[in-house]
């Protein structure tokens, strides 16, 4: 029998029955729409991971209190137990880090923003120093970045975020107006070029001021984050962080064998670390949605022994007609896997939809991976085809004679 009639014919009978042929692919269905929903959005962080969260650059080396990730509260408390890097650190990687390309350090804190009769009060309040733009890889939309001078002098100037021009600022040019940053009014210098959402949540809702000014408004208590740009990884990347561990230690009085008491890190580390996260979490659902496609795989087979008890006599008159055991072995294996492959369609448009719809409420990125949907439907098929081997070996077997003698 031609594969195209015996396709032909088996949704000829899925359409016979609808409503039963859709309650058999919901396990397909759910199966195969979450396998696509977990790693069209699993795919779609690891970019943003890469595009925003690693702003800094592959490059960049960080100097800080506390690592980028930690997996316990005991570990969180042993974090902060430890001295705040300071001011006076940043000033001695400047001038003793032989081979950093750039240094930067910032601090930031939640504050208002006002100008005029308009304000935030959830606006990222940073400071930073001179370098820290371009460490950061942040375009300057409009105007310009703090000077060296400027950075020195704790001079009343600012950088804002795009939202900061749009909801505060309000129309005309927002280069010289006057804002009050929790009450302490500063110039607008620049506005940084929009960098969207993550998670939901506006990263442009922001306003950068020199460090030095930072420091004398709000105090230098808290820890810094120090940025040292080696320009190069690999060895180079690592000699950076030789270095830096180094001038760390000797600043601490840390003896030889010693913990550090500071942390020294790159984005690679938070980066490889969520990718890993983020595996594991799309094996756990890829195991689950397994467990839906055995599940619909089961239901399907099922399903098909109870056709193949219906339709007795029609495979009677069939083999009477000339048709062979392998004809009618490969009309119900076609069926079975026609049935396992629509509803592995329907899965991967459904898993899609529900991914877009994440997307557009949350603003959690998302990416369409052709190899995920060739996949999905490749296993829903071979699922179709396993659970419909043993349906399809009953119906072969069939004694004509018996089979014609079946009740319709």
């Amino acid at each position: 029998m031609e594969l195209i009639e015996g396709v032909k014919l088996a949704l000829q009978a899925l359409w016979a029955n609808k409503m039963r042929s859709i309650l058999t692919l919901i396990g397909v269905v759910i199966g195969v729409a979450s396998v696509i929903t977990v790693v069209t959005l699993t795919n779609g962080a690891k970019a943003f991971v890469t595009s925003k969260i690693n702003t800094y650059g592959a490059s960049v080396v960080t100097v800080s209190k506390m690592p980028q990730t930690f997996m316990t509260v005991e570990e969180w408390l042993d974090f902060q137990k430890r001295k705040d890097v300071t001011f006076d650190d940043y000033r001695a990687i400047l001038s003793n880090c032989n081979l950093c390309v750039s240094v930067g350090a910032q601090r930031t804190k939640t504050g208002s923003v006002v100008y005029g009769k308009q304000s935030t009060t959830d606006s990222d309040i940073r400071g930073w120093t001179w370098t820290m733009p371009a460490i950061s890889n942040l375009n300057i939309a409009e105007g310009r970045g703090f000077t060296e001078t400027e950075d020195e002098h704790s001079t009343r100037v600012a950088v804002v975020g795009s939202d900061i021009v749009d909801n505060t600022l309000g129309p005309g040019d927002p280069l010289g107006k006057e804002i009050r940053v929790d009450g302490v009014p500063y110039r607008v210098i620049g506005v940084g070029e929009p960098q969207g959402k993550m998670f939901g949540r506006s990263m442009d809702n922001w306003v950068a001021v020199p460090l030095t000014a930072y420091l004398a408004e709000y105090g230098a208590h808290d820890s810094l984050d120090i940025y040292a740009d080696s320009g190069g990884g690999g060895a180079v990347m690592e000699a950076v962080q030789d270095e830096l561990r180094t001038i760390m230690r000797v600043r601490r009085h840390l003896a030889p064998g010693t913990p550090d008491t500071f942390t020294v890190d790159t984005s690679a580390t938070f980066q490889n670390l969520l990718g890993n996260i983020l595996n594991n979490f799309g094996a756990v659902v890829v195991a689950i949605a397994g467990i839906s496609l055995v599940v619909g795989g089961i239901v399907i087979m099922n399903i098909m022994l109870v056709s193949v008890t219906e339709r007795t006599r029609e495979i009677g008159v069939r083999k009477a007609l000339g048709a062979r055991r392998k004809d009618i072995l490969l009309q119900f294996l076609v069926e079975s896997a026609t049935m396992s492959l629509i509803g592995g369609v329907i899965g991967v448009i459904g898993g899609i939809a529900v991914a877009k719809v994440i997307t557009l409420i949350v603003a959690f990125p998302s990416v369409v991976q052709i190899w995920s949907i060739l996949v999905s439907l490749f296993v829903a098929t071979a699922v179709g085809l396993f659970f419909g081997v043993y349906p399809a070996h009953k119906a072969a077997q069939l004694d004509p004679i018996v089979a014609l003698r079946a009740e319709l």
